[in-house]
Parts: C-alpha cells; structure tokens; sequence
C-alpha cells in the first residue's frame, strides 16, 4: 500500500502522559507524522547535520549481496539522534529557548542536546550519575553543556533533573517517540532512497526507542512501498517482538551489560513507534552477542569504521545469517553510533577474535629438555601463525617429574587456519588440549 502524503500514519497518544509530567511533552500537540512532516524535518535540519555517505563496502562479497553503508558514525558526536534532536530544539517556542533545556543520561541522546543546544545558544544543562565514564562527561561539556554528577544511578539523576527543571523553568527532555523527533530521525531514510537506486532492503537497529527504525520506515514506505524494512534487535531483550506480539509496549526489560549495548538497552518505546513498526516494518530478527562482537570487527576490518553495539547490529543480522532471502538483493544497512569506549573496544575486539576463532588457546606437556620448546615453536611458524603469549608451568602440574606444562595463546588467519593448526599440533603431540571459547 502506497502511503499517501495526507494519509494519517498514527495519532500521537498524548492520553499515556500524566498532564503534570515535566518531559518533553511535544506529543501532546496531537500531531500527525505524516511524509510532509519528514520533508520539512530535512530541510530544516540541513545546515546542521551532515548528509553522510551511503557507500558500497567491501563486505557485499563475503555476504552474497550489494551492501551500502549508511554512515551516520560520522554525524558530529557520532550518532544519528543529532537529526532528531537538532529538529526537537528548533521547534521549541523562543521562550522555551531562552529559559533553557535540561536532560539526565549518558546516552547519545544527551551527547546531541550538548552539542546543539550550544550551538543554538540555548543553555543546557545536563545530569550524570557519578558512575559514568569520565570521557564521556568530558564530552558533554566540550559539546558546551553544563555538566552535574548527582546519585550512583540513572534514577537518581532524572529525578534530580525533574526537580532542577520545575525549579528554574528548564524543559526536561528525554527521548521518546513524539512526532516532531521521528520527524527528524525519519531523514536518514530520505537521504537512503536518494543516495541508493533499486534498493530491495534497508536494515535498521530496533533496540531502545525505535524511532530510527519507525520514522524512516514512514519515508521509505512512502517512496516506494516495495522496499523491505527490517528490525535488529538483541536477543537479550527482544523488546520490539515481544511488544508486537502483545500488540502494546511491554516493560523494560533490565540490562546486565549496559556498558555494551548503550542505547540499544534504553527504555522501552511508546505507543507511536509500535503503531508505525507494526504497520510499515516487514521483519524484525534479534541477533546474539557473540554476533554484534563480530559484525564490530568486520566494520572496524574492511570499512575502518570504529562502531558500538547498536551500529553494528545491523550487520549482526547478517553475520548470523537471519536474512538469506536478502541474497543478491541490494541491502543498504544504516550503521547508526560510533561512540565506543576506548577501554572497552580492546575488550570487545579480542573477544570478536576469539568468537571469530582467529585467537585460540591450547596446552600440551613437554619433556623439560633444552630444545623442546623451540621444536614447539618451530612448528608454529611452519603453520604462519603468531605467538600472542606462551606460559610453563612446573610446579603446579599432575604430569611426571622432569615435565613442563605449556600454554600458548596464537592469532590465525581464520577458521580454516585454526583448523590446520590443531591437526598439525595433534599429530606430533597427541595429547594436546584445545581450550575451547
């Protein structure tokens, strides 16, 4: 079914917010998200976010399909919530400016107000738990904002942040569904359509609030109906399958690794996003996160692009294979965030390795001769693999007197490599024990 321009895609439903809440309310005006309202966001938007590159990755080979990457990573604080958040601020009234914006987490959400509202001139001013990274309060207020530290959690600074706001006349903001922000999301499928010809799919991260998801599916859906839109969600919380099964939004589900899905892990949706995903979103798959580790390294490998979880589960769709009906299709995948952790790629790097069995771990036990080792390692290098840490051990070992226990750490080109490796391992030290991930 073709959307048309002045068909209503949904009803906002302001009912579901108390009149006294103090959040952004813009739901509240009862506005229809309609193709024009997208159009608008996109020229409103246009001076301040880039129109970033759709370009053909190198990956399309290894998967069997045309992939474009739609690389929002390179929006200015690395996010696409700068499309949203920059047309949230811009339809705020003057007074409202003026006075100012206060908001209350980590997420890339925060990162955009920071920087926008700076350059707005609207003071803002943001509210971050005394756990939060240190790089990222660092950021905020290099973005511009005014940064306080207040409670241990998430909870406390949000209700700070309501009472600061009721206090001194700020407009507490915090991400939801309303039309004017997928409005402004609902962009990155207009510059998709344009900046790829015959496109038969497009994938999306479904996780957190699913505005990306819900607002350019509106776009796309418009322009041409025939284009698959599909969801990525975490296997860990699979909020948006379970929401539309039920057919409302469901609880939060808690989040054990928060530090490593970040926004994908945020609050549930509304009402708004579960109306237009139910209508307009053709599949929605949920991927692991061995699979997200991995799609993480494919990204940083071939296209140089460093991502966080939420900007490489959409390729995680593909790495655990959950899309074969997308071969030799054209697929555009929009890699969303880049904002990583340096502390935590060096951890989620290694791991993808291991997943990837291109890091492998074994122990033997060798006679403690003068030469034993280096037969060991000669083997090694006959194999072309590399020695990332090899460890004896003597004392602490049930084997005879007069052995030495070796545990060697080694990189391999791939899975195939690792494969020839222990064959070549086993057959001159049978008793060789394959540590497995």
């Amino acid at each position: 079914k073709i959307v048309s321009c002045n068909e209503e895609l949904l009803r906002d439903a302001h009912s579901r917010i108390p009149q006294s809440s103090i959040r952004t309310s813009l739901s509240n005006c009862n506005k229809l998200l309609r193709f024009e309202d997208i159009s608008a966001a996109a020229f409103k938007i246009q001076c301040g976010v880039q129109k970033t590159p759709c370009t053909f990755s190198r990956l399309s080979k290894q998967y069997g399909m045309d992939i474009y990457l739609k690389k929002e990573i390179l929006q200015y604080t690395g996010s696409v919530k700068e499309r949203g958040v920059l047309y949230l601020l811009t339809s705020l009234p003057q007074d409202q400016q003026r006075k100012g914006v206060i908001v209350a987490s980590d997420s890339n959400f925060s990162l955009a107000v920071a920087y926008h509202a700076s350059e707005l001139r609207i003071p803002v001013f943001v509210i971050m738990s005394t756990s939060t990274s240190p790089t990222r309060v660092k950021t905020c207020r290099e973005y511009g904002a005014m940064v306080i530290s207040y409670g241990t959690t998430s909870k406390d600074s949000q209700t700070h942040a309501r009472r600061l706001a009721q206090e001194n006349g700020y407009l507490y903001l915090e991400e939801e569904d309303s039309a004017v922000y997928l409005s402004g999301l609902g962009t990155v499928g207009l510059e998709v359509y344009e900046q790829v010809p015959k496109l038969d799919a497009v994938i999306f991260p479904a996780g957190g609030h699913c505005g990306l998801l819900a607002g350019s599916a509106a776009a796309l859906k418009h322009l041409n109906p025939h284009i698959s839109i599909i969801g990525v969600e975490s296997e860990s919380f699979p909020v948006l399958q379970q929401s539309l099964k039920a057919g409302h939004p469901t609880e939060d589900q808690a989040c054990s690794n928060h530090h490593f899905y970040g926004d994908v892990s945020g609050v549930c949706f509304g009402s708004n996003s579960l109306q237009l995903t139910g209508k307009l979103v053709d599949k929605v798959v949920a991927v692991r996160e061995e699979d997200i580790l991995i799609s993480m390294l494919r990204l940083l490998e071939y296209e140089r692009a460093m991502v966080d979880a939420e900007g490489a589960i959409g390729l995680a769709a593909l790495v655990a294979g959950k899309l074969p009906e997308l071969k030799g299709k054209r697929v555009a995948i929009v890699i969303c965030s880049g904002n990583l952790e340096l502390h935590l790629l060096q951890q989620c790097i290694a791991r993808a390795l291991t997943l990837d069995n291109r890091v492998c771990r074994f122990s033997l036990v060798l006679s403690d001769s003068p030469g034993d080792i280096s037969k060991l390692l000669e083997i090694l290098a006959r194999e072309e693999t590399r020695v990332l840490d090899i460890k004896q051990e003597r004392m602490f070992v049930t084997s005879e007197l007069f052995t030495v226990q070796v545990t060697c750490t080694v990189e391999t080109r791939d899975k195939i490599h690792t494969a020839q490796l222990k064959n070549a391992l086993l057959e001159r030290y049978p008793t060789t024990l394959w540590m497995e991930r």
